[in-house]
């Protein structure tokens, strides 16, 4: 048995490494991960249960931010042309009270992030109200998560990554955030931490892409 694990020792070295390796050069990177996600299912909080004539209107100003958005014209969709669309901005600040007031935190949260402005994207963020939905909410959780791990902040990036995943509750996106969170936890050196997420993906997504490699995580922490 301690031949085994000796013989293994090269393989499992190599993938922690790999693993720890991954979070640190691309971790500015893994809030691109979610920007098409938001695009798609944003529409469905911007149009559904208009209750004023703000809201219509906080929805139109919204809309021509995100017009720049999906140019990846961040600095236009956050700060306005000066020729009718406002930026997220001002939409943030001027329709609060508003969904689509709340939604523009996080479309600007996003585009200070893809800018790396990681104190601005946080700020951003944080304003965002989760809602009870299960489609952009988890994935502001995980963006935020994102914007935490290139501030440093790793213990909340790890909390968030779960947040994430407990909120999303499903195959799309709760084993991505588990298995970013048990990279955060082993970099912590919070083994136990990481065991956990990575079991969980065994258990309950055995058939997601997350979970094809998951065996090598998990054997290599379960000493």
């Amino acid at each position: 048995m301690a031949k085994k694990q000796q013989n293994n020792a090269p393989e499992q070295a190599e993938v922690v490494s790999k693993s720890v390796a991954f979070f640190e050069k691309y971790k500015m990177h893994l809030i691109g991960c979610i920007v098409a996600i938001v695009i798609i299912v944003a529409g469905v909080i911007l149009y559904s249960n208009y209750s004023s004539k703000r809201a219509v209107e906080a929805a139109d100003a919204i809309a021509k931010c995100q017009d720049y958005f999906s140019q990846a014209n961040y600095d236009k969709a956050l700060n306005g042309d000066g020729q009718g669309c406002v930026g997220f901005l001002t939409v943030a600040s001027d329709y609060s009270s508003t969904k689509s007031g709340n939604l523009a935190h996080l479309y600007a949260g996003i585009c200070y992030a893809q800018q790396q402005k990681w104190e601005e994207a946080k700020a951003e963020l944080e304003k965002f109200d989760t809602e009870n939905d299960q489609m952009v909410s988890p994935q502001a959780l995980s963006a935020l998560a994102a914007v935490y791990a290139n501030l440093g902040q790793n213990e909340k990036a790890a909390e968030y990554y779960l947040k994430a995943a407990r909120k999303a509750d499903n195959s799309t996106v709760s084993p991505y955030n588990l298995k970013q969170a048990g990279i955060v936890y082993e970099a912590l050196g919070q083994t136990d931490k990481a065991l956990e997420c990575y079991r969980e993906i065994k258990s309950k997504y055995v058939e997601t892409y997350e979970a094809s490699d998951i065996d090598k995580y998990i054997e290599r922490l379960a000493k």
